[in-house]
């Protein structure tokens, strides 16, 4: 599974908020043994947004956490876009969304509030328990959450603990060498596609220093290729952790 952070918020790239959604989201899935593939914060624009569903639509292994634009004035836009892309029709009002506003709002529900419940077809209501208006999801692959920590972290943390518990584990081998990233430059373009590779360099106290992380699901194979840069720094006299 590839996971999808999509933060939507103009007041987040012009600063008049700060996001905290990207690392709740990694957190979250951490906890699980599960990683982000991707984050994207954009603006309240109609064609980025479509570009970025579109784009995540695209990877067949995506699953999407959207936050923001899901409310019900006119920046908020992501309702009917998602139906526009993951669905290709227009949105429709659903019957039990509607039902809580209306009991929420009485006649204040009208002519605005009750546009929430204007969804995609076949949408599936996300619970939120700060005042019961809803998020949605499409799939079980695409959730849309609102913009507020407060009512998304909680719906969020809810759709990971039902549908995404469950994670194969992965294994990391780590070292910190008392050289540069070009002595082992040779080594890393011989690692397969199917193992991670990670190289940090760094400088402490004006002399380079190099991280290198390697990571897989096959235990014996990842360590395998991790012993060749720990052999290569032995026979160099590099010194290492």
């Amino acid at each position: 599974m590839n996971f999808y952070a999509l933060i939507i918020g103009t007041e987040i790239l012009n600063a008049r908020r700060e996001d905290k959604h990207f690392t709740f989201v990694r957190d979250e899935l951490a906890k699980y043994g599960h990683e982000l593939f991707a984050s994207f914060i954009v603006k309240d624009d109609k064609e980025l947004i479509v570009k970025a569903f579109e784009l995540i639509k695209s990877d067949t292994e995506s699953i999407m956490f959207s936050f923001g634009g899901i409310g019900s004035t006119p920046d908020d836009l992501t309702r009917e876009l998602s139906a526009k892309v993951f669905t290709t029709q227009s949105i429709v009002r659903h019957k039990q969304f509607a039902q809580d506003i209306i009991d929420k709002f009485a006649d204040k529900a009208y002519p605005h509030r009750i546009h929430m419940s204007d969804l995609p077809h076949d949408s599936q209501l996300l619970f939120n328990p700060v005042n019961n208006m809803s998020g949605y999801s499409l799939q079980n692959r695409f959730f849309f959450v609102p913009g507020f920590p407060e009512m998304a972290h909680p719906m969020i943390r809810a759709v990971i603990e039902t549908h995404f518990a469950i994670s194969k584990e992965k294994f990391r081998y780590t070292l910190l060498a008392k050289t540069s990233e070009e002595t082992l430059i040779n080594l890393m373009k011989s690692i397969p596609d199917d193992i991670e590779l990670s190289s940090l360099p760094m400088f402490r106290d004006a002399k380079p220093l190099v991280e290198l992380s390697l990571s897989g699901y096959e235990n014996s194979k990842v360590k395998h290729y991790f012993s060749l840069f720990t052999d290569e720094l032995n026979r160099l006299n590099i010194s290492y952790s």
